[in-house]
């Protein structure tokens, strides 16, 4: 259902029954938010004495009970918590007001059937009799957004491969830090964050505490939301019969020069997870330090300017390439970033990236 038709159902609720409430005991900033949103009446109550942070939503000749859940700021991590807390409210739906949210925390929640408003204008509430839909369009706030503490990308981003990759392990900064080679302050960084968003759990005291992943779809679905590179771009082109032609010669041309790749988006994918779906361009993760006249020289590939069927992308370090995998005698990136790299290809990239993530990934 398109935005125009989810609007259409929302607007006829409103125009019909001349009314959408929500009550309840709403905080300040949670009021601003919940105010802000066209066709919905806010009312206020005191706090109930026993504590409880239900609301009512009443809507046509209907009223439904609701749990509230405040949060300054929503992503992907914070959303799976909010799965795995609907889950103890089977008979009530959850509702998280916050000031800001990702895309890929709406998505998540929206997919689980949470109810979602927050201080962009967004807003998802899909309940038996009811669909409330509204996509914002207003700028973020700087006093209702936090900073994340240590972003998951470049190198931070590693570390959480790291975990990907063995995910099973009990890690200690140290070893985590030599997974990942990177600072140990880095990784305890990064194994501070994660904790503080539910995604690892410390065990024992002292030199031999360690920490497990407990929620590894969330650990995924946040690195992937955080990692985004600006690679740069050096478009050629190399005569080929077939797409595996072409990634084999690459990879053939590559290896007898030295230097350092992995195969990423279609062409990754079809080593890996094949799907139905044309290869019109590889792309392909080389090491940062070749220049352009290497790239072409040693994987054999004319420069052009248009008409492309080979890409190689650069990001300011070697990153992308850590912990490649190598598929029938290919270097290809490692299934994670493999994942996240097909999510932002916009040729049928997300319909691949899922198909992965199903057929491999598994989770």
């Amino acid at each position: 259902m398109d935005l125009f038709a989810e609007n259409a159902i929302f607007t006829a609720v409103v125009n019909k029954h001349d009314f959408v409430n929500l009550e309840g005991p709403f905080e300040a900033e949670a009021l601003r938010i919940l105010r802000e949103i066209p066709g919905l009446t806010v009312i206020s109550e005191s706090p109930r004495r026993d504590g409880r942070g239900d609301a009512i939503l009443r809507f046509a000749d209907r009223r439904a009970r609701i749990a509230i859940e405040f949060k300054r700021r929503a992503n992907a991590a914070t959303a799976w918590q909010l799965v795995h807390q609907a889950r103890t409210l089977p008979k009530m739906p959850l509702l998280l007001i916050a000031g800001d949210t990702t895309t890929e925390a709406r998505e998540i929640l929206r997919q689980h059937r949470i109810a979602v408003i927050d201080g962009l204008g967004n807003a998802h509430i899909e309940i038996p009799g009811l669909l409330l839909h509204l996509e914002g369009h207003r700028r973020r706030r700087s006093d209702t957004v936090t900073k994340p503490p240590t972003r998951l990308s470049g190198k931070a981003g590693v570390v959480a491969q790291a975990l990907l990759v063995d995910m099973d392990r009990a890690w200690r900064v140290q070893e985590l830090a030599g997974a990942g080679q990177v600072s140990a302050s880095l990784a305890h960084r990064v194994l501070m964050r994660l904790e503080h968003e539910g995604i690892v759990m410390p065990e024992g005291k002292g030199p031999k505490r360690v920490r497990r992943i407990t929620n590894r779809t969330a650990l995924l679905d946040l690195w992937a939301e955080e990692q985004h590179e600006r690679p740069s771009r050096t478009p050629g082109y190399l005569l080929a019969q077939t797409p595996q032609q072409l990634i084999e010669r690459l990879g053939s041309h590559l290896r007898r020069a030295g230097i350092d790749y992995a195969l990423t988006g279609a062409a990754g994918a079809s080593l890996v997870a094949p799907f139905v779906t044309a290869i019109p361009v590889v792309d392909i993760w080389v090491t940062a330090t070749a220049g352009a006249e290497e790239l072409y020289a040693g994987a054999r590939v004319r420069p052009v300017t248009e008409g492309q069927n080979v890409v190689f992308l650069q990001a300011k370090d070697d990153t992308p390439l850590a912990f490649r995998e190598q598929v029938n005698g290919l270097w290809v990136t490692n299934r994670f970033r493999l994942y996240a790299d097909l999510r932002l290809d916009p040729r049928r990239g997300r319909e691949q990236a899922e198909h992965l993530r199903r057929e491999v990934i598994g989770f």
